[in-house]
């Protein structure tokens, strides 16, 4: 992912999230040195299907943001992609991957519980809700290692 690519980063974010990081959230952890990703359409050159966004802690990874275009949902993208993430960090000397969730988010809670990822934690009203009030977030991690990358 570079600067070139948060509009249409972006464009995906408004379009699955109720409350989506904007271009500018993009932006300033990509100048901070953060790694981002693109999974883009081999049949549709230049089509974004699914992006990431990890942030680098010494040997743990903290995934910023996984997500996948509202067309493409539901075909094994998500899993792909955080399977090559895995893989990709644990390459380059990850022990762990960390992640908050939102405790709503059933489809994202099943794919990180495949990929190996238990609840360590809760951050008390971390996202902000529809009803005005604030959702907690589950914070997970994953170790990686021989079985998990």
């Amino acid at each position: 992912m570079s600067l070139l690519d948060l509009h249409r980063v972006a464009a995906i974010e408004r379009r699955i999230y109720d409350f989506p990081w904007s271009e500018g959230n993009f932006r300033d952890s990509l100048k901070a040195g953060h790694e981002g990703w693109l999974l883009e359409s081999i049949e549709m050159p230049g089509k974004l299907r699914a992006y990431a966004l990890l942030m680098w802690i010494v040997d743990e990874i903290h995934l910023l943001n996984i997500s996948v275009s509202a067309d493409e949902q539901g075909r094994g993208l998500g899993r792909a992609l955080m399977d090559w993430i895995m893989q990709h960090c644990f390459e380059e000397g990850a022990q762990s991957i960390l992640l908050e969730v939102r405790p709503s988010n059933h489809a994202a809670r099943r794919l990180y519980a495949a990929c190996g990822f238990e609840q360590i934690g809760t951050r008390r009203g971390y996202y902000p809700s529809r009803s005005g009030a604030r959702e907690d977030a589950w914070v997970l991690r994953c170790r990686l290692g021989a079985e998990h990358p």
